[in-house]
């Protein structure tokens, strides 16, 4: 599988970065991050130069990475900058640092060409960092590959029959979605607005709202690797209002970050924040648990479609109908941005 590298790509939760040494793999290349006594995040290629034994099994000595096997030290740039037994250090002696952006409670790593690397690019979560909302989330790795997690999120129509009990009800596979490409920008948008529908207990429990409801999902997809769904959940018939606050309405902003680790693993980051009982733990921990069910049965459910691939004999032609229009959309944008990264195009 060819990956689009010169994108910038989650690889860890702002809270799973800390003193102690964190490996994570990444478009196939393995990383370690860790964070300087000053607090800044650092990715380094995660095996020495000497014998390629794993940093991330090392040890820190101040802001250096300690080789565990023969003890030779690289600081933060990557650059060795000790080496037992002689005085001089080889001018090759160093490994890979990648560029990290830490925005949004997320930790983003760029692959690809370091001069090409503008964080200005890198899209926004900002409800996962924002007071007004509470916030719950989780990484699952997947054995299956990256494409077929975007497809699954793309078409939220499976929701009906793989999480029935959670969040699936009738009227998500029922009702007709919109899709829109923003060309320029490289974002695809998928909504689905069904006026009268079936509370399920995933918004029932957590809002209290009795009875058919109003229920909204906006995807807005910044492939590679972002995926946002504005879910909207209100008494049925309440509709936003011309002007003002929408605040009849129950918001959850759900952010997926969609992260190829190898060629046929990923990384599912997932977060739910919502902007209502924003104090009652006992809704975080109903929604934390719902949430990571719903996420297994998708890992489940996709770790199964990968052994099926794997197996099956080549060009294989699946058939695709209206609702796949959005996961259609990201293929070809994802696949663009591959060329791109092939030809040295700009993005």
């Amino acid at each position: 599988m060819a990956f689009a590298r010169n994108q910038w790509y989650v690889t860890a939760y702002s809270n799973e970065v800390g003193r102690d040494l964190l490996a994570r793999t990444v478009l196939g290349e393995p990383l370690v991050l860790y964070r300087t006594e000053s607090g800044e995040a650092v990715a380094l290629a995660d095996r020495c130069v000497h014998r390629r034994y794993p940093l991330s099994e090392s040890r820190l000595d101040g802001d250096t990475i300690v080789c565990g096997y023969h003890g030779f030290t690289y600081d933060q740039t990557g650059t060795c900058v000790f080496v037992p037994g002689q005085q001089r250090i080889p001018r090759t002696a160093r490994v890979a640092a990648y560029p990290v952006v830490e925005q949004d409670s997320l930790i983003w790593v760029w692959i690809g060409d370091r001069d090409r690397a503008d964080p200005t690019t890198i899209p926004r979560a900002p409800w996962l960092d924002d007071p007004r909302y509470t916030v719950v989330r989780g990484m699952a790795p997947l054995n299956a590959r990256y494409s077929l997690l975007v497809d699954n999120l793309m078409d939220l129509s499976h929701e009906t029959y793989l999480h029935g009990g959670y969040i699936g009800t009738p009227e998500v596979a029922n009702t007709p979605i919109t899709t829109e490409v923003d060309e320029e920008r490289g974002i695809v948008y998928v909504s689905r607005h069904m006026d009268d529908a079936e509370c399920p207990p995933f918004y029932a429990k957590s809002t209290g709202i009795q009875g058919r409801i109003t229920r909204w999902q906006d995807i807005e997809f910044h492939p590679p690797c972002l995926y946002l769904l504005h879910s909207r959940i209100a008494p049925q018939g309440v509709y936003p209002p011309a002007e003002g606050e929408d605040s009849d309405a129950f918001h959850a902003e759900i952010v997926y970050a969609i992260t190829p680790s190898t060629e046929n693993t990923t990384y599912d980051f997932w977060a739910v924040a919502r902007d209502f009982a924003i104090d009652d733990e006992s809704v975080s921990e109903y929604l934390h648990q719902s949430n990571h069910t719903v996420v297994m049965q998708d890992v489940t459910a996709l770790n199964i479609l990968e052994q099926v691939i794997a197996s099956e004999p080549d060009k294989y032609q699946e058939l695709s109908i209206n609702i796949d229009t959005g996961g259609l959309a990201a293929r070809r944008l994802i696949a663009r941005m591959v060329e791109a990264g092939t030809v040295g195009a700009p993005r």
